[in-house]
């Protein structure tokens, strides 16, 4: 970690604060609002860390955004992410050698993969560098949001491995801090480490052992998001990217971790006890409901007598995991491929939060080709927690071009292209009425479609007319130059908004796609328009379509809708925590910033 802190630095990447600053709040808000500068932002080290409340100081510094953007992301590579891509799509495309040459690349190819597996020491005692720690305590461990339950580890590598050894995995999973010495593990019900964990439990065993690793190479904890098939470890994609395997040392718990780490933290889940984790300000910029989960318990922890304490910030985007969804989303592409041949390109926008929104270029070769494809990728892998999908043929924009993609999407949108499913949800989705199961739609935009011509007005105008109707607070339309715009509209709900739809049915020669959003939306900041609506909507529940017209509600829900569950808070930051940083001139002053990324809410 020091290394690449010094190559973060070589590369003007890194900006290092000396004031005192923080944990609770303080750090995390200066990562969140660095991260906003999108390429522009820059890891950030934070040398002198402490807690007011406990009136304490760190000796270990913060690394925060240490993926700031894609320059470092290449950095902590070593090479060209595409590099990596290009590499797994000739992989994928190996066939029998027809001549002297092919058979010599092929080869190659095979001898490039030498030095994959990860190597384990010899030596026993690989930790001998390190000083044993007390507590929790001693780490500059984070409260990131005002409502959090507590401190949490957000950039651990969680090391584990099934009862026979076979097979080692590691994951990146929150880690609430319950006591000086126990931490309540999140592991999601479809991770490979939840699956471990009810092996043992099932063979009877009373616990299951557990390291976590903080720091060293920043390729371990990119490997360990990465959605690899089950039960292959990730750090075989450390070996493949580096061309160098990864080196573990055993912990005492017979788990192995990468002998580079900064901090090492290793214990057991108890496998009969749980504890109430949360809420947290998660990446979807929502808090995750409290709910009960394991309970790990720390038998010892180690660190570097220089180590560096790695955090991460998540919430409303645009944050660190943009850059690290880069990564997967590119290298992933190649092996997305093998299952989904005709697929030519994808794209996850971080204000889709990724598994909320997908945008996809197929070669569409027949009718309701897009249709399979949706199907397809509901079923794999990962790809199976995408809510909402959008498919456009090989001739449409680029995905990442929106400027003209949209407008593309919109002059081929028809609702009978509108496919609405069910399916596995993200445990941390809050809009669909089950947890980790609800509605999915995808919208095959493929194919121009003969539709009937709209009458346009201006948004006044098309405001006053509702309002012989309905309630409004405000509206807007977006693409109005295109055939189907899209018409924000923001409302105090009085009534089902599929009730509000079918009273501005009415006017339907004026517009064909309606959403219909809480009253404190901003209508002049689409980024966050459309985080807030792929966030809210279960697409069982909250599509309604009635005469070639679409409506979209993505407003809170609750007892109209039969909405039982609790619907949770927006991730903000503490506005008394902002002023005085900007008082105490650590933090720029950035109106323009803060509003177009709604800091304070």
């Amino acid at each position: 970690m020091k290394d690449f802190i010094q190559i973060l630095k070589e590369n003007n990447l890194l900006k290092i604060i000396e004031d005192p600053v923080d944990v609770n709040l303080e750090i995390p808000h200066l990562a969140y609002i660095e991260a906003k500068k999108m390429e522009e932002g820059k890891a950030l080290l934070f040398k002198n860390p402490i807690d007011k409340k406990l009136e304490k100081k760190y000796k270990f510094p913060v690394l925060m955004n240490t993926f700031c953007n894609k320059k470092a992301l290449n950095l902590a590579f070593g090479r060209d992410f595409n590099e990596v891509a290009n590499e797994i799509s000739k992989l994928t495309k190996l066939h029998i050698p027809t001549n002297f040459k092919a058979k010599m690349d092929f080869f190659l190819n095979l001898l490039s993969l030498k030095n994959v597996p990860p190597k384990r020491l010899k030596d026993d005692k690989a930790l001998y560098n390190y000083e044993i720690l007390t507590s929790l305590k001693e780490l500059p461990i984070l409260k990131t949001w005002a409502d959090d339950a507590g401190k949490f580890i957000t950039m651990g590598q969680v090391y584990t491995h099934n009862l026979d050894k076979t097979q080692n995995n590691l994951g990146m999973y929150r880690l609430q801090v319950s006591g000086e010495n126990e931490l309540l593990m999140h592991w999601q019900i479809h991770k490979d480490g939840a699956n471990f964990y009810h092996e043992y439990k099932k063979a009877g065993f009373k616990k299951m052992p557990v390291s976590v690793a903080i720091g060293g190479d920043p390729l371990y904890i990119w490997c360990s998001q990465a959605p690899l098939p089950k039960g292959i470890f990730e750090l075989l994609l450390y070996g493949f990217i580096k061309k160098n395997p990864a080196k573990l040392t055993p912990c005492e718990n017979g788990v192995f971790v990468p002998f580079d780490s900064d901090i090492v933290i290793e214990g057991y889940v108890d496998l009969e006890e749980f504890k109430i984790e949360g809420p947290f300000g998660d990446h979807t910029g929502f808090y995750t409901p409290a709910e009960l989960f394991p309970v790990m318990k720390v038998e010892k922890i180690y660190a570097k007598k220089d180590a560096i304490y790695q955090a991460t910030v998540v919430g409303k985007p645009p944050l660190e995991d943009r850059i690290m969804g880069l990564g997967t989303e590119r290298i992933f592409l190649p092996l997305l491929q093998t299952s989904v041949p005709d697929l030519i390109d994808y794209k996850m926008p971080e204000n889709g939060v990724f598994h909320n929104l997908i945008l996809a270029k197929i070669d569409a070769k027949y009718p309701a080709h897009a249709q399979q494809i949706m199907h397809a990728f509901w079923g794999v892998g990962q790809m199976s927690f995408v809510k909402h999908a959008i498919f456009v043929d090989k001739n449409a924009p680029n995905l990442d071009d929106y400027d003209t993609l949209i407008p593309y999407i919109l002059n081929r949108f028809c609702v009978e292209k509108l496919l609405i499913s069910e399916g596995i949800c993200d445990q941390l989705d809050h809009a669909s009425p089950n947890s980790c199961f609800g509605g999915k739609a995808g919208l095959d935009a493929c194919d121009k479609n003969e539709i009937e011509e709209l009458e346009i007005l201006e948004d006044e105008k098309l405001l006053e007319l509702f309002r012989t109707e309905v309630e409004l607070i405000g509206l807007k339309q977006f693409y109005k130059e295109c055939k189907s715009p899209i018409v924000c509209i923001l409302l105090d709900k009085k009534e089902r908004n599929s009730q509000v739809f079918e009273k501005l049915l009415k006017f339907k020669k004026h517009f064909r796609i309606l959403v219909f959003l809480d009253a404190n939306n901003k209508l002049e900041n689409p980024y966050m328009l459309i985080w807030r609506v792929v966030n809210n909507i279960d697409a069982k529940r909250d599509l309604f379509i009635q005469e070639c017209r679409l409506a979209i509600d993505a407003s809170t829900k609750g007892e109209i809708e039969g909405y039982a569950r609790t619907w949770p808070k927006q991730t903000d930051c503490n506005e008394s925590v902002i002023k005085d940083l900007i008082l105490r001139n650590i933090l720029e002053n950035d109106a323009q910033l803060f509003k177009k990324f709604e800091i304070v809410g």
